[in-house]
């Protein structure tokens, strides 16, 4: 089937994909787990192929998380560029996939750093959307204090996306953590103020804030669940959407 003909069964032409840096770690405790890396890029391949343009921001913590760095006695300015840092080792992990994959990528970063990186620049950022390589953003905003979660919030307005989704351990966003509460509720759907005054934790308060403003949807969807991504951008599976 053609990219023309696939990209029907979508409502979506461009969406940004937020990830954490927790979801390529698979069972381990700590750092890349390349089979997890190649799952998900399979995923993020799957949507391509529908003709969907896709930006990709990841986390940092399964290598590197600067609020515990700080807490352990880390200023905080150093340790959260130490974390922003640490999503570029994740993008470059998941570009080395996806190129595998037959799929042009670009890491563009918010840090400089020439040799292994194209520096953000909105309108060449763009042009590679519409030439349907997939930008995955790295180092968070350029900015201590902010975490990935605002900086996905922020290059999906800047590229003009039409949701974010946001792919986790479960299938939408809850009342309380399913882990621990067996009455927990799944919401169908949330305001982003509801977010902001039960602390659902969907992501940080600046994020859901900037999103808001912005009118940006942002759609919480399950991960773990293979050929989960391609389903909530066809209308199928569980998630939560928090909208406006």
């Amino acid at each position: 089937m053609g990219a023309m003909d696939a990209s029907r069964q979508t409502a979506f032409r461009r969406v940004l994909l937020k990830i954490s840096g927790e979801a390529l770690m698979g069972d381990q405790g700590f750092g890349l787990h390349p089979p997890t890396v190649e799952r998900i890029a399979r995923e993020v391949a799957s949507v391509h192929e529908m003709g969907v343009e896709i930006c990709m921001v990841i986390g940092g913590g399964n290598i590197f998380r600067g609020l515990q760095g700080s807490a352990q006695g880390m200023e905080r300015t150093t340790a959260d560029y130490m974390g922003m840092l640490a999503t570029v080792m994740n993008a470059l992990a998941m570009q080395s996939s996806l190129e595998t994959l037959g799929i042009h990528t670009r890491v563009i970063s918010a840090i400089t750093m020439n040799e292994v990186a194209e520096p953000y620049i909105r309108r060449r950022a763009v042009r590679h959307l519409e030439k349907k390589r997939i930008c995955i953003f790295a180092a968070g905003t350029g900015n201590p204090y902010f975490t990935t979660d605002t900086a996905a919030t922020l290059r999906a307005s800047e590229m003009a996306c039409e949701a974010i989704f946001k792919g986790t351990k479960v299938d939408g966003v809850y009342d309380k953590d399913p882990a621990k509460h067996d009455d927990a509720k799944r919401y169908d759907s949330v305001t982003y103020d509801e977010v902001l005054q039960k602390h659902l934790g969907v992501m940080d308060a600046s994020a859901i804030a900037l999103a808001r403003d912005n009118n940006l949807p942002i759609i919480v969807f399950s991960l773990d669940e293979p050929g989960g991504f391609r389903g909530i951008l066809a209308g199928e599976g569980t998630s939560t959407t928090v909208h406006g």
